[in-house]
C-alpha cells in the first residue's frame, strides 16, 4: 500500500476543507481500504469522517433522515424502518457480512465502487481505472456486468443492495458543499450512466461530504426485496427486485421497481411500472412489465442468463405481493 496522510475530520468543514485540497473522505472504510491495499485507489491522504455528528436516525416531515455515519446494522435494526421501510431493512441485511454491516456506513455504501474484475486487477486495462485505456470485459469474462445501461467504454455494476431498495423508495441525498452550503439531490439523479466518461460515477463535486439520506413518508402497500446470488451469504447480486406494490381488490393500484446486479446504477424504468400500475394482477401483467424492462438488455456470452433471471425474479417478487396465487 502506498504510504499517505491520515487527517482527523473535526467538523463537516474541515472535512470538505480537505477533501477540496485532494483528501480522500474515509468512514468505514470497507471498500476504500480493499482498493487501497490493491492500489486501484492511491489517495496522498485520508480524512477520517467518523467522529463527526452524523450517525442519527430522525423523524423529519413523516419520512426520515439517516445520518451519512449510521451504520448497516444499526439502519436495519431501527425499529422505525423495520416497520416502515421492511424492503431497505432486508436489503441491508442482504449484504455483506455482519463484521462488515458493523462498519459499513450509509453514505459510503452509497459510494461503493464496481466488483468488476478489470477494474480491481491493475494489470488490466480499464476505462473506469484509467481513462482511455479500453475495457478488457467486453470481450473477457462477463458473469457479473451489466445487461442494461452499459455502454462501450464500461459494462460494470453497482454492487449495493441498500441502494437499490433507496432507489425504489425514493430517498435523496443530504450534500454538504466546500462552501458550506447543503444541497439535496434525488437517487435517481445522483449515480451517471457510465457512456463516454465511466470514471464519473456521481454527482458529487471533489468538495463535497454526504451528510445523510432522507426518505420519503413511509409509501402505502407492502414492500419486499428479493435477492438472487451465487451462494446464501456474502455475495453480490446477480439480479435484485426491490419492490413495492399496493392492491386495490385485483388492480395494481400503485408500485415501484427497482433493480440490482443489471446495470451501472440501482435501476429503475418508469416504463415498466406504469405497465404495472392499473393493471389486473394477472401473469399477462407481469409478463407485459418484463418484457419491457428487458427489452434493451444487450447480455454478453457470460451473463445472458440475467435475463431470464430477471425476468423470474421480477415475476415471482410481483406475486408474492399481490398475495395471490397467480396462474
Amino acid at each position: 500500500m502506498k504510504p499517505f496522510d491520515y487527517i482527523r475530520a473535526e467538523d463537516t468543514g474541515h472535512a470538505t476543507s480537505a477533501a477540496a485540497q485532494g483528501a480522500t473522505i474515509i468512514a468505514g472504510g470497507t471498500n476504500l481500504l480493499d482498493l487501497m491495499k490493491l492500489e486501484v485507489m492511491q489517495p496522498d491522504a485520508l480524512i477520517d469522517i467518523n467522529r463527526l455528528e452524523l450517525k442519527e436516525i430522525s423523524e423529519v416531515d413523516g419520512g426520515l433522515r439517516i445520518g451519512a455515519l449510521v451504520t448497516n446494522s444499526d439502519l436495519a435494526a431501527d425499529m422505525r424502518v423495520r416497520e416502515s421501510y421492511p424492503m431497505l431493512s432486508q436489503a441491508l441485511l442482504a449484504g455483506a457480512s455482519g463484521q462488515l454491516r458493523n462498519k459499513a456506513t450509509t453514505g459510503g455504501n452509497l459510494l461503493q465502487r464496481t466488483r468488476c474484475y478489470y477494474f480491481y486487477d491493475t494489470a488490466m486495462p480499464c476505462n473506469k481505472r484509467e481513462p482511455g485505456t479500453g475495457c478488457q470485459a467486453m470481450e473477457g469474462a462477463t458473469r457479473l456486468h451489466a445487461i442494461l445501461g452499459g455502454s462501450d467504454q464500461c459494462i460494470a455494476t453497482h454492487p449495493s443492495d441498500m441502494a437499490v431498495a433507496m432507489r425504489a423508495l425514493d430517498a435523496v441525498v443530504e450534500i454538504e458543499a466546500g462552501t458550506g452550503e447543503t444541497r439535496q439531490v434525488p437517487l435517481s439523479a445522483f449515480y451517471l450512466l457510465p457512456g463516454d466518461t465511466p470514471h464519473i460515477e456521481n454527482v458529487l463535486h471533489k468538495d463535497d461530504l454526504i451528510t445523510a439520506v432522507i426518505l420519503p413518508a413511509a409509501p402505502k402497500g407492502q414492500q419486499t426485496y428479493r435477492k438472487v446470488r451465487d451462494r446464501a451469504s456474502y455475495a453480490f447480486a446477480m439480479v435484485s427486485v426491490a419492490a413495492r406494490v399496493e392492491m386495490d381488490g385485483d388492480t395494481v393500484k400503485d408500485a415501484s421497481l427497482a433493480f440490482g446486479g443489471i446495470a451501472p446504477q440501482p435501476w429503475r424504468d418508469a416504463d415498466a411500472e406504469a405497465a404495472l400500475i392499473g393493471q389486473p394482477a394477472t401473469m399477462d401483467t407481469f409478463n407485459a412489465v418484463a418484457d419491457i424492462l428487458l427489452k434493451n438488455a444487450d447480455p454478453k456470452k457470460d451473463n445472458a442468463f440475467k435475463v431470464p433471471l430477471a425476468r423470474r425474479t421480477l415475476i415471482a417478487t410481483l406475486k408474492e405481493l399481490c398475495g395471490k396465487d397467480v396462474a
